[in-house]
This record gives C-alpha cells, sequence and structure tokens, in this order.
C-alpha cells in the first residue's frame, strides 16, 4: 500500500453543469486523483487525437487498482469568486462586440465559480505495485512529464506538496454509503463523487455516494477502498 500525502491553497474539482454558477465536489473526487496518479507516474491518460473529437477523450487499458481518500482535519473551505469566460458563441450572438475586441474572443459571461480553499488530503492505493513505484520514481524526478505539471482540477491550481506520508499522518477516510441508509447518515461529510469520467458518452460517467467517517486512523478501514481504472 503507498499513501501520499497531498496540500494545496486552492483546489476545484467540477461537476458537469452548464450556466452562469460552476460548482465543485466539496473534496478530491476519485476520478480526480487516478488521474493525479497517473500524472505522477507518468502514464499518459490521453487517447490519440484522430483529429475528429472536439473533447479530450480517454484512453483504453488504463490500468485498475483499490483506491482510499481521506481528509486529513477539517474539509476544505467553499469559496467563489466571479470570472469573466469568453467564447466564440454559435451563430451570430453577440457579433456587435467583434471589432472592439480586437480579434479575441467577443461573447463575455460573467460567471460565479466555486473554490476549494485549504486542501489537506491523503490518499491510499493498492493492488499495482509498479503503478506504486512508478509513482515514488516520478516523485524524485525520474519520470518523464508527459503533459505538464500535476494540478488540483484546474491548471492554475498546483499543489504545494505531494509526497509519501509518514506513518504518523491520519485522516477520516470515505467509504460507500450503504443503499438504504438512514436519513441521518447524510449530514455533513456526505458526499457524491466521480469514480470515471466519460466526456464523449455521460451515460457512462460513475460515481457514487460517500461518507467521511468521525474517526482518524493511519490506515482506510475496508470499507474505504474503491476499485477505480479504465
Amino acid at each position: 500500500m503507498l499513501r501520499l500525502r497531498v496540500q494545496a491553497p486552492f483546489a476545484t474539482f467540477r461537476t458537469f453543469t452548464a450556466g452562469s454558477f460552476r460548482p465543485s465536489a466539496p473534496f478530491i473526487t476519485y476520478s480526480a486523483a487516478y488521474g493525479l496518479l497517473l500524472n505522477l507516474a507518468g502514464r499518459e491518460m490521453r487517447a490519440p487525437d484522430n483529429g475528429k473529437s472536439a473533447m479530450t477523450t480517454i484512453a483504453t487499458g488504463l490500468p485498475k487498482f483499490e483506491l482510499a481518500l481521506g481528509a486529513c482535519g477539517a474539509l476544505p473551505a467553499a469559496q467563489s469568486l466571479y470570472q469573466q469566460l469568453h467564447n466564440y458563441p454559435v451563430g451570430n450572438s453577440g457579433k456587435e462586440r467583434e471589432a472592439s475586441t480586437r480579434g479575441n474572443k467577443y461573447n463575455i459571461t460573467p460567471a460565479r465559480r466555486v473554490v476549494l480553499h485549504r486542501l489537506n488530503a491523503l490518499l491510499a492505493l493498492r493492488g499495482d505495485d509498479e503503478l506504486e513505484a512508478d509513482i515514488l520514481a516520478g516523485l524524485r524526478g525520474e519520470k518523464p512529464r508527459k503533459y505538464g505539471l500535476p494540478f488540483l482540477g484546474d491548471n492554475n491550481f498546483l499543489p504545494d506538496r505531494i509526497e509519501p506520508a509518514e506513518a504518523a499522518v491520519q485522516a477520516r477516510w470515505l467509504s460507500l454509503l450503504e443503499e438504504g441508509a438512514a436519513l441521518a447518515d447524510l449530514a455533513e461529510g456526505a458526499m457524491r463523487l466521480t469514480l470515471s469520467i466519460d466526456r464523449a458518452d455521460m451515460s457512462n460517467t460513475r460515481s457514487d455516494l460517500f461518507s467521511l467517517g468521525d474517526q482518524e486512523s493511519e490506515s482506510p478501514p475496508e470499507s474505504a477502498w474503491v476499485v477505480v481504472g479504465y
């Protein structure tokens, strides 16, 4: 088992939404943690670009392993900020602003974005010794960088630290909420997190409801382990 501590001043983990409000999951998602780990290991997740897709698709044959997520201390605080979104609209909408923007994207829409403040997470993985070795090599700078620096849901939000966790570091671990759980279990600490993402067919995107435990421990309980992969 490999345990990594991830600390960052800011992070965001977008849910699939449209409109002027851009929310975030309240904690690092399993799909984001999976991508971060493969990034550290120097494993390419992106499928080859065939020039026909307008989005980044996921490669096939990626590793599957067990992953557990824990919060060291409090969950990150949710903050919000306003941002101008610039795009080229479909059709003639906003065309009257094209000249004044001097060649820049002329459709400007204000949006409110949720940002998480002070992420302090523990990521534990097991079931793939080769991947664990590649991650440790990547942390030592011994793996080639495939696509930039690791980030936390937005390429503006870089981690302060990613390192193997010391043995004494403890966390409250997320566990899958059992079907039919009492409403009392859906208090603070319950959250829906994505397990895998399929941008080409959203019906294949996997998510589930998790609950954050009350007790801290060094090792995840068996209920905290979730199989991730593509």
